[in-house]
């Protein structure tokens, strides 16, 4: 073959190499709308055929589910996680109020704290502070996705910490609702001018609420796990 102006080579016209090797034309074509078509420019041809293969494997229906699954997981996990932190946060409050009860078993005095005359712990108080150890647990299973720890933390969570806020619902609901209906209530037991059943109360309803958000999103991450092993387990 020769060039537009040099010699011919021997025995050729130069017009005899179709026959050679060439790129095949499905890869010559780099970019579109008339941009760069040089040789030099196929040098980026296995980029963007990866690319293009990678852009079709996203848009597969099982890709796509898998990404899905994957959001689901970190959105109830997110989620699950800001309750376990509202209940840590819920039993500082609690440890706050009991203080006055841990000096005196200490047998220390602090005449400050003596002078607040906070009223006596009950049983379940103490029930429902011990069930919000159960939340580190909580934490480990999400951090680890072990479905068994989940599961323990649902239980512990469901007896140690959602039956005594219940508990307390029903001891001081019948002084919560004279001061509801009543002008003026009788025998409330107060604390600092303010009614002791309507400041458990308050407490009470944001604690159920923190509990049951906890199990909501604890049970679909079980469910979730337990769907996804028994995925791996038939494939």
């Amino acid at each position: 073959m020769a060039s537009r102006d040099g010699p011919m080579v021997a025995g050729t016209d130069g017009s005899d190499f179709i026959h050679r090797e060439t790129v095949a034309t499905h890869y010559q074509i780099r970019q579109w709308n008339g941009v760069d078509h040089s040789p030099s420019s196929f040098l980026c041809i296995p980029l963007c055929v990866a690319k293009c293969s990678f852009t079709h494997r996203k848009h597969t229906p099982k890709y796509e589910h898998s990404l899905i699954t994957i959001s689901k997981f970190a959105l109830n996990k997110g989620r699950l996680r800001k309750c376990v932190f509202s209940h840590l946060l819920l039993a500082l409050l609690m440890v706050v109020k009991m203080v006055p009860d841990f000096l005196d078993r200490l047998d220390i005095f602090i005449l400050e704290i003596e002078e607040l005359e906070v009223p006596q712990p009950l049983k379940w108080e103490y029930v429902w502070l011990m069930g919000s150890l159960a939340s580190f647990l909580g934490l480990t299973a999400i951090r680890k996705n072990r479905v068994i720890l989940l599961q323990i933390y649902f239980g512990l969570i469901n007896l140690l910490s959602t039956v005594p806020i219940l508990l307390a619902a029903m001891i001081y609901f019948k002084e919560f609702f004279e001061y509801c209906t009543e002008d003026e209530p009788q025998g409330l037991q107060l604390w600092q001018g303010y009614p002791v059943s309507v400041l458990w109360y308050s407490f009470i309803v944001i604690a159920m609420q923190v509990h049951i958000f906890t199990l909501i999103f604890a049970w679909k991450l079980i469910l979730a796990w337990k769907n996804r092993g028994m995925a791996k387990k038939v494939q």
